[in-house]
Order: C-alpha cells, then structure tokens, then sequence
C-alpha cells in the first residue's frame, strides 16, 4: 500500500482486528504498534474496500472527527 500524499498528520498503520458489521455502520478495529484505533464506517463502505480481519491499513486521524466520550 503507497500512499504518495495526504495532508492527514495523524496516521498510524495497522492491521484489522475485527470488523463488526451492521445493517448500515460497521465497527472496525484495527492494531496498531500505539494500540487499538476504532473506527465506525458505513458497511458500504466496508465492503467497497474489501476491509476483512488480517488486511493492513493505515488509519487516518483529523482532531476535526475526533470524538471523547467518559466511561
């Protein structure tokens, strides 16, 4: 996988864990040397991209779509 330019500075490579999917938003998780990165994508989506436990990605993180929540 080469990506030649992207303006994302956040990007952290990984390889799926698990993709969880639903009817219309799919869950998935990806391993990266930092940890766990989840991600909750479109199950189109999912699909579209062949996004299956053991493919290497790359997960791009933008502080504008990031989300905290308090447990």
């Amino acid at each position: 996988m080469t990506i030649t330019a992207i303006n994302v500075r956040n990007q952290f490579r990984g390889r799926i864990k698990e993709v969880i999917e639903g009817p219309v938003v799919s869950e998935v998780d990806v391993e990266t040397p930092s940890g766990i990165v989840t991600s909750v994508i479109t199950t189109r989506s999912v699909k579209e991209l062949g996004l299956v436990p053991g493919k290497e990605v790359v997960a791009l993180v933008k502080a504008t779509d990031v989300s905290l929540a308090t447990f």
